[in-house]
């Protein structure tokens, strides 16, 4: 597969999305061995949660202090 997101933190959404529907494609595939399909599925697991970790760092950072010292949204 392509590269790990864990190995490089550089990975951007949009390329993790990528390889995301890359995985799908090769999923669903029927040609796909059974063992092959659980590594991709394993894969595809571990980069879901890098991607749920990005957006929680880019929603934390859309917060933003007011006046009274809160936090409100952006």
């Amino acid at each position: 597969m392509e590269k790990e997101p864990m190995e490089n933190q550089e990975t951007t959404l949009e390329e993790a999305f990528a390889q995301l529907d890359q995985m799908l494609v090769k999923l669903s595939d029927r040609d796909t061995a059974l063992e092959e399909s659980f590594q991709v599925y394993a894969e595809g697991t571990r980069l879901l949660k890098y991607c749920n970790e990005k957006l929680d760092k880019v929603e934390k950072k859309m917060l933003v202090l007011n006046e009274e010292g809160k936090l409100d949204e952006f």
